[in-house]
């Protein structure tokens, strides 16, 4: 679908690149020298830059823009087009969408209506090219970074950017930045020693280099930055909307000053590279906290780092934000409103379960109810409720807690994760007692939570007796709703989410994002949840105690109305939230 058309010079004005006074100056001259592109007036009088008056002219032709020191480019767009082709016809393929049929392959081009050089990317790839518009300085630089014959492997990548804000640096900034710590780009480069790579890391480009990659992750929403030592150099990547994105390459040399200064600002032993490491950075950014947790651990080439961003505003989401169904909330609410009884939360790392966890709590956090926490490590920290660190070496675990929080007139317990037998009958002693305990298990499904805690050691009754309700959660991307098109598919095409066919050949309408610099051509920003939510009832917790199999507690859990991962991401794909493939990339496994 293309964009909508809009006149040069009416886009530079509505993005604020261009005055009305400019605008009218910049006629008047055209008009005396003759020039007919007035673009290139803007740019002489010096009113507006070149990438603005490219990006402006897309929009005046109805084509998308890249500024590809913004976007992050597909390995697979990359392989898809010959390096000869490439450097022949001065283009890039930014990104590549294999799920169509044909293929879909975004070219980003100097010159948007070179039919040839479309024609032999299509031929060479054998996909549907699509025109992008790309500053054509830009488009050789990233060709020299991509394909790598013309430059060093100390070349760094461009920063991805959210165009929604200005970046925190530019990629120029960023070369300037690595210029500074004492890159060598014409020669090769050793590993700093041990003594020199301490002192390079208090000084000013080292700081500014590790501070930069902090805050252009900020910038980017990115939820995890990664650190990772190579042969020949140090990639840095960023999970961004759960996928992750390269975003530079920094020369080996500067390898040891860059994650001793990490380390310095994590509070770690900056000395020891031989064992793994935990540490903590707190970083403000635009008038908000952020936390990061730090971890390291050594690899053949050097320590990589991984620092996991925490945003301390996001623990007041509140659960209408979540992406829940209305159904499903209203459930969640009502089950954490009893006075005892367990909740427990499920699903891998990273999906979402510790801000659900925390929505609920904000809801129910006032000044009648005590609520006390036991987490490893305290993630958010939340005025009003008492927050325990757990520290083994101290001798505080989750189960010491647990018999400490008894003691002190709780309402309400969340324990970060019931790991071990222990903590899980403390948990449930709690429950039996009056208290509302909250809770997170690592489990594919909500019905295989209960099999979980059989296996940890806990008696069936016990489970049946406490267990309220459970919810299973994963975390997809969101179609970008500034940028989406319709496209139709056959019913049967989505059978296997669960859809009731009533005519194989009748045709559906969803919904997919289209690929622009705001989305940094994925077509998708932000994520919500899927969820899969089981309420206890009688017949649920006799299948429980008699040791039932999984099947059957979950064909009864969903006789009692629960909707499957599945079936919820059916719910968001028809609704337009979400696209199928990012439903079956989250939720689908093998034997489904």
């Amino acid at each position: 679908m293309a964009l909508p058309r809009v006149p040069m010079t009416q886009f530079l004005m509505q993005k604020g690149y261009l005055t009305q006074d400019q605008a009218e100056e910049g006629a008047k001259v055209a008009g005396q020298t003759n020039t007919k592109d007035l673009g290139r007036v803007y740019i002489n009088l010096g009113f507006v830059a070149e990438r603005h008056i490219l990006e402006a002219k897309a929009q005046e032709q109805g084509i998308p823009f890249a500024d590809l020191d913004k976007v992050s480019i597909d390995a697979a767009a990359i392989s898809a087009v010959p390096e000869r082709i490439a450097k022949q016809h001065s283009v890039i393929a930014v990104r590549k969408d294999s799920s169509s049929n044909p293929p879909q392959l975004w070219l980003a081009m100097a010159n948007t209506v070179n039919l040839q050089a479309a024609d032999d990317v299509r031929m060479v790839s054998g996909c549907r090219v699509i025109p992008v518009a790309a500053v054509p300085g830009a488009i050789d630089d990233a060709i020299k970074k991509y394909y790598g014959s013309s430059t060093t492997a100390e070349e760094p990548k461009p920063v991805a950017a959210n165009t929604a804000q200005e970046p925190a640096v530019n990629s120029a900034d960023m070369r300037r930045l690595l210029a500074e710590a004492g890159v060598n780009r014409g020669s090769e480069v050793e590993e700093s020693s041990e003594a020199d790579s301490e002192k390079m890391a208090e000084a000013a480009p080292i700081i500014k280099l590790a501070n930069a990659i902090i805050q252009q992750a900020i910038v980017d929403r990115a939820s995890d930055i990664h650190v990772e030592p190579q042969q020949r150099g140090v990639r840095v990547r960023y999970r961004i909307d759960g996928v992750l994105m390269e975003a530079m390459t920094v020369p080996k040399n500067l390898q040891a000053p860059m994650i001793s200064r990490l380390k310095i600002m994590a509070d770690m032993n900056i000395a020891e590279r031989r064992v793994p490491q935990d540490g903590r950075i707190e970083v403000r950014n635009a008038g908000k906290e952020y936390d990061m947790r730090v971890s390291t651990i050594p690899t053949p080439f050097g320590e990589k780092v991984v620092m996991r961003v925490l945003d301390k505003s996001s623990t007041q989401i509140g659960l209408e934000k979540l992406g829940f169904l209305e159904e499903n909330q209203a459930k969640i609410e009502e089950l954490c409103s009893q006075p005892n009884g367990m909740f427990l939360c499920t699903g891998p790392t990273g999906s979402g379960k510790t801000t659900t966890l925390y929505s609920v709590l904000n809801k129910l956090n006032t000044v009648g109810i005590n609520i006390v926490t036991a987490e490893d490590p305290v993630e958010y920290q939340i005025g009003g409720i008492a927050q325990v660190q757990m520290n083994r070496k101290a001798g505080l675990t989750f189960s010491t807690a647990l018999r400490a929080f008894l003691r002190q007139d709780p309402d309400i317990i969340m324990v970060g994760e019931m790991r071990d037998l222990e903590t899980a009958e403390i948990a449930i002693e709690s429950s039996l007692t009056g208290h509302l305990v909250l809770s997170t298990l690592h489990t594919n499904d909500a019905p295989s939570a209960t099999l979980r805690m059989i296996d940890m050691g806990v008696e069936p009754y016990l489970i049946a007796a406490t267990v309220i309700g459970i919810l299973a959660q994963r975390l997809g991307r969101r179609i970008d709703p500034d940028h989406k098109e319709p496209y139709t598919v056959k019913q049967i095409d989505v059978r296997r989410f669960g859809f009731e066919v009533t005519d194989p050949e009748a045709e559906l309408t969803l919904y997919r994002g289209i690929p622009a610099e705001n989305n940094r051509m994925t077509g998708y920003r932000g994520r919500m949840g899927l969820h899969e939510l089981l309420v206890m009832n009688a017949e649920l917790a006799e299948l429980i105690v008699r040791r039932a199999p999984l099947a059957d507690i979950k064909q009864a859990a969903k006789a009692n109305g629960m909707k499957e991962l599945r079936e919820d991401g059916l719910v968001k794909v028809l609704s337009g939230v979400t696209t199928p493939e990012e439903v079956m990339r989250v939720v689908f496994t093998a034997g489904f």
